[in-house]
C-alpha cells in the first residue's frame, strides 16, 4: 500500500485527533447550535423567515399594552398628584428626557412608558437619598403641542423650547434641528440646576431595572473622570465581535483561551489518561472552536451574564451609533454642546457621528461605551426617520 495511502487512513481512524475535531464541529456546528439558538434574534442562526415576523407583533403588542397601562398611570396620577417641590439645585445627577410628538406610533405613548419607568426606579431610592433629580425637555414646536408631556407636568418639570424659526435663507433639515434641540436641552439642564453629572434620555429609551444603581458605580469607577461622555445603549444587532472595534477582536481571543483552557482541565478531570492531549495543535483548534462557538451562538447573550452585578458591566471605547442613552460625567455635557456647536447635521451624518468625530479629534477627550445596555430601545417607529408600514425587530 502506497505510504500516502496508509497516512491518509491513520488520520481517518476514529481515534486520531482530526476524526474527533471534525466529529465535534458537525455536532456542534450541525446540530447543537441550531437547535438551541434557531430562536435566539442576535444568533447567526436566527431563522428569521420564520421568527422574525411574529417576534415582532409580539414586541409592538407589548409595547402598545406598556403604552396603555402608562397612560393610564399618568392620567390617575394627574387627578391626584399635587405639585412635587421645586428640584434640587446641584444634584449629584440630572437626567435630562428628551421629547417631541410624533407623527406615527402615538398610541404607544413611549414618553409616558419611559417616565412610568423612571418613576417606579426613583420610588425605590427613598426620599431621604434621590437617585436623581428629573427633568422634561419638550421641544415639540408643532400647533398641537405635546399632550403626553403636559401630562406629566404634576410629576416632573417640563421645560419648553421656545419657538423658533430657521433664520431667512437657511435650510433646516431635520437631523441639524434634532441636533439644536438636543443642545438646547443639555445647556437648560444645566443653566437651571448646574448638576454634577448628567444623563440624557431620549423619550424612547426605556431604563433597566438596574439603572441607576449601574450608573452610580461607573461613576466612582477612574475613567469617569475624564470621560467626555459614556455611552449607555449600542444596538444589539452590531454587538457582535466581527467588526471592526479592536477591543473586541481581543475580547473574543481572550474568551478563546479561557475557554479552551477550560475544556482541557475538564478534559483532564473527566478522562484522565484518555484526555486531550495538551499540544499547541490542539490548544490552537480549541482556542478557534470556543471563538466560533460565542461568535455564531451570539456575543449579546453573554454580555447580558453581566448583569449579574454592576461592577461586571464592561467599559471600552466608544463606538459610533447611537444616542438614545448618554452619560456626560461632571460638567462634560456643557463642553459636549459647545462642540456640537460648531458643527452641522445632515443625512449620514446625525449626531451620534458627529459627537464621535469630535470626541476623536477634540484634544485631550475621550468617550466610552458601556455593556450590556442600561437602556431598551423601544421606539418602533421613528421621530427623525420615515418609517415602514409594519417595523421590525432587525
Amino acid at each position: 500500500m502506497p505510504r500516502w495511502m496508509a497516512a491518509v487512513l491513520q488520520h481517518a481512524r476514529w481515534s486520531s485527533g482530526v476524526a474527533q475535531g471534525a466529529t465535534l464541529c458537525v455536532l456542534t456546528f450541525g446540530l447543537v447550535l441550531p437547535l438551541c439558538c434557531h430562536r435566539c434574534l442576535y444568533s447567526y442562526y436566527f431563522f428569521k423567515s420564520m421568527y422574525l415576523d411574529r417576534m415582532s407583533d409580539v414586541a409592538l403588542q407589548e409595547s402598545y399594552e406598556r403604552g396603555q397601562q402608562a397612560l393610564r398611570y399618568w392620567q390617575d396620577l394627574a387627578t391626584t398628584k399635587s405639585p412635587d417641590s421645586p428640584l434640587t439645585r446641584r444634584p449629584e445627577l440630572l437626567v435630562t428626557v428628551v421629547t417631541a410628538q410624533r407623527t406615527e406610533g402615538r398610541d404607544f405613548h413611549y414618553l409616558l412608558q419611559v417616565m412610568h419607568r423612571l418613576d417606579l426606579l426613583l420610588r425605590t431610592c427613598g426620599d431621604a437619598e434621590p437617585c436623581a433629580e428629573v427633568l422634561l425637555c419638550d421641544v415639540e414646536n408643532g400647533p398641537s403641542g405635546n399632550e403626553d408631556a403636559s401630562l406629566l407636568q404634576k410629576r416632573f418639570r417640563v421645560v419648553r423650547r421656545p419657538l423658533e424659526g430657521p433664520k431667512k435663507h437657511e435650510y433646516l433639515n431635520v437631523f441639524e434641528k434634532e441636533k439644536r434641540d438636543y443642545i438646547y436641552c443639555l445647556r437648560k439642564g444645566w443653566e437651571l440646576l448646574k448638576p454634577r453629572n448628567v444623563v440624557m434620555l431620549e423619550d424612547d429609551a426605556l431604563p433597566g431595572t438596574d439603572f441607576f444603581t449601574v450608573i452610580r458605580d461607573l461613576l466612582t469607577r477612574r475613567f469617569a473622570v475624564n470621560s467626555l461622555y459614556v455611552k449607555l445603549y449600542h444596538p444589539e444587532r452590531l454587538q457582535r465581535y466581527w467588526n471592526p472595534e479592536p477591543y473586541r477582536i481581543l475580547e473574543w481571543v481572550g474568551l478563546g483561551l479561557v475557554g479552551a483552557s477550560a475544556l482541557l482541565l475538564f478534559s483532564l478531570a473527566l478522562c484522565g489518561p484518555r484526555a486531550l492531549p495538551v499540544s499547541p495543535a490542539v490548544l490552537l483548534f480549541l482556542v478557534l472552536y470556543v471563538m466560533a462557538v460565542a461568535e455564531l451562538a451570539g456575543r449579546h447573550y453573554l454580555l447580558e451574564l453581566r448583569r449579574i452585578s454592576p461592577q461586571l458591566y464592561a467599559v471600552s471605547p466608544a463606538t459610533e451609533c447611537c444616542t438614545p442613552a448618554m452619560l456626560y460625567p461632571g460638567n462634560s455635557s456643557a463642553r459636549v454642546a459647545a462642540l456640537l456647536d460648531k458643527v452641522e447635521c445632515f443625512k449620514g451624518h446625525a449626531k451620534d457621528m458627529a459627537l464621535y468625530r469630535l470626541a476623536r479629534n477634540a484634544p485631550g477627550e475621550r468617550a466610552h461605551s458601556v455593556e450590556p445596555n442600561l437602556i431598551t430601545h423601544i421606539g418602533a417607529f421613528s421621530s427623525v426617520r420615515a418609517n415602514p408600514p409594519h417595523p421590525k425587530l432587525l
